[in-house]
């Protein structure tokens, strides 16, 4: 199997011609390389293949279909997947023309007849002839179309972000295409940052502090894994890292996580806790608690875990905590730089949709919140249906009021005082934390 097939595999299992939902690019990526046998220099170049032409499917469409008799959905989804894959390396990498060519016009015959193979290899030759440039401004009636269509994003996501982010809307479209930052939390437990930043640089993983997080490391350079960290850090991104950093548990305190999910921030507050206080899970999904209990064993975190559906009364009323942390369940909006068909794969009527699981488990979260506790309120999303109107909706209900955040955080706050990352700034995914503390 060549690189440019893994990538062709790849695609299609994120968008399968049967209509289904499909994989994850990550997910289908992970499946197909373990079979393909390829060297590291060929797997990278498939990734860079696949997860490209997943990303800018939008804009590959505009560049195909001028050079096509008929549109590119009515040709067979294979063929039109390897014309993407095509465009993309010869737009977005820096390609051996001849080479580019000769390997997709193979694919064309491999996958289908010698027909689409001369189609294949028409419509790229032509291609190769005309240049096209990208999409410009005075080709779109609407400048949302045009970010849309140049970034390749869809246009009621770049309408969102414009009603959010205002000047900084093109920035962040440009962004969400390039590498998403990977970045790595540390186990206070098992040793220190600066410790654990020079055993990585001895196995070759170059990284610096996160500028927001105390316990977290962005990586510069280099691969890094969980089974590698041994429960003395594991992957987690820089702005979920910043829930926990936002919540600031101490030791000696009794903190509630809700929605724990496999586990990144209450593994966090374990170690901050330094074993001495308390922290109890709550998680809906019995494998993800499962998970949860074993990556909690693995870093010395001692935690209680509850398996249930955190919108109902699980926990006894009477009892409260110092801290919640409740991570809700949410469009994820914040990740489509990180997910390559996140993009694709989401609703613009997700966030209305998601928004009243997220009152309903602040409801019951805020419950267990002793006098003068702090709630922390974060989605991975920053659609306004789920950030700001909830927290209005929920501060115009409950005996809360905004908390102030930790000074380290000042660069990213809105005008209300909560945390909002721009998605893609910085390989940072786009998240919203409220900190909010209840009233005596």
């Amino acid at each position: 199997m060549s690189a440019r097939e893994l990538a062709l595999r790849v695609v299609s299992d994120v968008f399968p011609a049967n209509g289904e939902s499909g994989r994850s690019a990550h997910a289908a990526f992970d499946y197909r390389v373990r079979r393909a046998g390829l060297s590291a220099r060929d797997v990278a170049f498939a990734a860079e293949l696949g997860y490209g032409a997943i990303k800018m499917r939008r804009t590959l469409d505009w560049y195909l279909n001028p050079l096509l008799t008929k549109p590119l959905s009515e040709l067979p989804p294979i063929i039109a997947e390897i014309l993407r894959l095509a465009v993309y390396e010869l737009v977005y990498t820096r390609a051996d023309e001849h080479a580019t060519l000769f390997e997709f016009v193979n694919l064309a015959k491999r996958f289908g007849h010698r027909g689409v193979a001369n189609l294949v290899n028409a419509v790229l030759r032509r291609f190769l002839r005309e240049r096209p440039p990208p999409p410009a401004r005075e080709l779109f009636v609407d400048e949302d179309e045009y970010l849309a269509t140049r970034y390749s994003l869809p246009t009621w996501l770049v309408r969102q972000w414009r009603a959010t982010f205002g000047v900084a809307l093109e920035q962040i479209c440009l962004a969400v295409n390039a590498p998403a930052s990977p970045a790595l939390v540390v186990n206070a437990l098992r040793g220190t940052v600066d410790e654990a930043a020079s055993q990585l640089a001895a196995a070759g993983v170059e990284t610096r502090p996160s500028p927001f997080v105390a316990e977290a490391l962005l990586v510069q350079r280099g691969q890094i894994s969980e089974a590698a960290g041994d429960g003395r850090w594991w992957p987690q991104s820089e702005s979920s890292a910043m829930a926990a950093g936002v919540l600031d548990p101490r030791p000696g305190e009794c903190v509630l996580d809700v929605c724990s999910g496999r586990g990144n921030k209450a593994l966090q507050i374990g170690a901050r806790l330094a074993r001495d206080g308390t922290l109890l899970c709550v998680e809906s999904d019995a494998r993800k608690a499962a998970t949860l209990a074993q990556r909690l064993e693995r870093a010395d975190v001692i935690a209680g875990i509850v398996t249930g559906d955190a919108t109902q009364a699980l926990l006894p009323e009477e009892q409260h905590f110092d801290r919640v942390l409740l991570d809700a369940p949410c469009s994820g909006s914040g990740i489509v730089g990180r997910q390559p068909e996140a993009r694709w794969k989401k609703q613009s009527t997700d966030g209305e949709r998601l928004a009243s699981t997220q009152r309903a488990l602040l409801e019951q979260a805020a419950r267990h919140v002793r006098p003068s506790g702090t709630l922390v309120y974060a989605v991975c999303s920053t659609d306004p249906r789920e950030t700001t109107e909830v927290m209005e909706w929920f501060l115009a209900r409950e005996n809360f009021e905004r908390d102030p955040m930790p000074a380290a955080y000042e660069s990213l706050l809105t005008d209300a005082g909560d945390v909002l990352v721009p998605p893609g700034i910085d390989g940072r995914d786009g998240f919203y934390i409220a900190r909010l503390v209840r009233r005596q």
